[in-house]
Formats: structure tokens, sequence, C-alpha cells
């Protein structure tokens, strides 16, 4: 039986290599629940050396040891607990540690970063965990087109970077995914390989350490190309639920599909806005359906969480 309270905050963990799309995930969701509600906080701010250190010791941003992450930690309990922090700020403009700032928690405190999940005791102060993992040659073109655009890197700079991280994703990340309750991978369609933006599907991996949402009337709504959803068997051979969203959803089913998840949320319905967006590498403003749907079913969790329902 759910109990009925309501949190005074509510925290959303997200998770993913560099270039993954956690700030444009993040962004969505905090417009969804209300900018003025949520306190949105980059753990990459916890560095515990600027570029030019990290440059002369070896050790990448991607590694504990380049991080406080017993900071991280203690920060994270006390927004949890209603207290105020000191957020460190690291610059990735110029790869410098800048001046700190005064951060209070509202109801909605969602974390993004590269090493969120990595204490027992950090992963046990969220409510929602998400790991976010496109395919890795989409994930590279995405950093080049990010690294280039907005942080003044040249190309071969960020393929050297690169390939010095290349054995710390999968010795320092890639681990965390197990923890994740949503495992969330855009990819290209099989009919457009070099497809990077809008038209990219989505694949969510739910696990059953949330109680998602009831989506029968979304799977039998018969909108061509709509969602498919399936029982597998994830990487640890533990049964999960595989959501698949088309990118080439239409306009109006898009609508459709979003209408009916609000329907799910009664509770939420004050919350609703336009979702989606992203900038392509041309830096123009864009739109996905499936990027809409990722956040509309993550901000489903959160508002869920907060009142409760996912206590038992």
């Amino acid at each position: 039986m759910a109990a009925n309270r309501v949190k005074p905050h509510t925290i959303l963990g997200i998770v993913g290599d560099s270039a993954t799309g956690k700030t444009t995930l993040t962004s969505g969701i905090a417009a969804i629940l209300g900018p003025d509600r949520v306190t949105t906080i980059c753990t990459d701010d916890y560095h515990r050396y600027d570029r030019a250190e990290r440059s002369v010791n070896g050790l990448s941003a991607l590694d504990p040891r380049c991080n406080y992450i017993d900071i991280m930690e203690q920060h994270i309990r006390m927004l949890a607990d209603g207290q105020p922090i000191l957020r460190p700020i690291y610059n990735h403009d110029h790869g410098t540690l800048d001046r700190p700032v005064y951060v209070e928690p509202k109801e909605f405190i969602i974390l993004e970063g590269l090493l969120g999940f990595t204490t027992r005791k950090m992963r046990d102060l969220y409510d929602v965990k998400v790991f976010l993992e496109p395919e890795e040659d989409l994930r590279i073109q995405w950093k080049i087109n990010r690294d280039t655009a907005k942080r003044h890197y040249t190309k071969e700079e960020v393929l050297k970077s690169l390939k010095k991280r290349e054995k710390d994703s999968p010795a320092f990340i890639h681990p965390q995914r197990t923890f994740a309750d949503i495992v969330v991978s855009f990819y290209p369609p099989a009919n457009n390989a070099k497809e990077t933006g809008a038209h990219l599907n989505a694949r969510h991996t739910l696990r059953p350490t949330l109680p998602h949402p009831d989506l029968s009337p979304i799977l039998d709504s018969n909108i061509k190309n709509g969602l498919h959803l399936e029982l597998v068997r994830d990487r640890d051979g533990k049964p999960v639920d595989v959501l698949e969203i088309p990118g080439n959803l239409s306009d109006d089913d898009a609508k459709k599909l979003e209408d009916l998840i609000w329907s799910l949320l009664p509770e939420g319905q004050h919350l609703r806005t336009n979702v989606g967006k992203f900038t392509d590498e041309r830096n123009a403003a864009r739109t996905s359906h499936p990027l809409a749907l990722t956040q509309l079913l993550i901000a489903y969790h959160m508002v869920k969480a907060q009142v409760g329902v996912h206590a038992i």
C-alpha cells in the first residue's frame, strides 16, 4: 500500500560518460518539474585538480582519485537533509577551479555527472537513478561536436583526450550502470547510421528497482511506429523490461503519446510544458520526440517519488 506523504526533497541522479547527454536530459526534466522548484548540481564540479594539474599528474577527470568523492557524498546528504552547501565550481571553458557558490536545496534536486553512483552511501540518497549510455560512435561524435564548438578544443585534441581516457571509462564510469533504475541509450536507426540528433531512437532498460508506470494505454494505442516494450535479460542475466522509442514519430503521434503519459500523472498536470529541446552541431535549436518522452518518463518518477507513491 502506498504511503501518503510528500518528501521535502526528492533527488534524481544522472550518471554517464563524458558527452552522453546528461546536461541536455537534465535541462528538460528541470523544465517539466519547474526551474523554480529544482536545484541542479553538476558533480563534475568536485574535481580535485584543474586541467593543468591533471596534465602533469597523468590522471583523468574520470578517475575517482581526481575528485573529492567524500565531499560530494557529504553534500548530497546535506541537500537531502535540507541544508545548504558551498558548491565547488569547475570551469569547463578554462579548466580552472573557481570560487564556490552557496546553494540551497529546493523540492527537486538533480545531480548529474561522471561519478554520482560511486559509493553506496551516495547511491542510497537518490530516489531515482538514471545511467546514460548512447552508442559509443554516437558519443564520440557528440563529444567532438561539443568540445570543438563550446570548449574551444580542436578535433585532434578531443581525439587525444578520448584516447587517454579509453581505459578509465570501463574502469570507473561503466560499472555504475549496474546501480541505475533506468538505463537510457540513444542510437541511430538502421536506415540512417549517420543520424546524431532529432531522429535517434531511444532504448530504456527498466529495472524492477522502481515501480514503472503501466504503459498499456500507450502500447495499445495503435499509433504507427509507436512504443514497444519487451521483457529480456540484462547483461547480468537479470530480467528487465526494455522500452523502445522510435525516432521517426510524427509530431501528431508524439503529442498523443505525451498526452497518454500525462494521463498517468494526474497530480502533475500543472507541470505540462514543451520538452525534447537540444542544440545540434550547427548550434541550431531542435526537438527530439524520443528525448521528450524520456524526459517526461523520468519526471513522472520524480513526481511519484515526491508524493510517496514509490514508498511501500
